[in-house]
């Protein structure tokens, strides 16, 4: 597995553990359960934008790690 795709899939875990504790802080009737799940989805999100940023770079710095997009898309 290459360094793109490390991190690609490092990423999608991220944002889908992030979606994850947003349907945590909808699902929870507990205001202080609801307000710490919001604050990790925000934390994690801020993480997301970091990594893509770095991955972004990466790919314009070295081709060869560019992922392949999907061609029906």
């Amino acid at each position: 597995m290459t360094i793109g795709e490390k991190m690609h899939q490092t990423l999608a875990t991220l944002e889908g553990a992030a979606a994850n504790l947003q349907t945590f802080a909808l699902d929870t009737q507990d205001q202080t359960a609801k307000k710490m799940f919001n604050d990790l989805n925000k934390q994690l999100e801020g993480i997301c934008q970091s990594l893509k940023g770095r991955v972004n770079y990466i790919e314009q710095q070295e081709p060869q790690y560019k992922m392949q997009q999907d061609q029906n898309h």
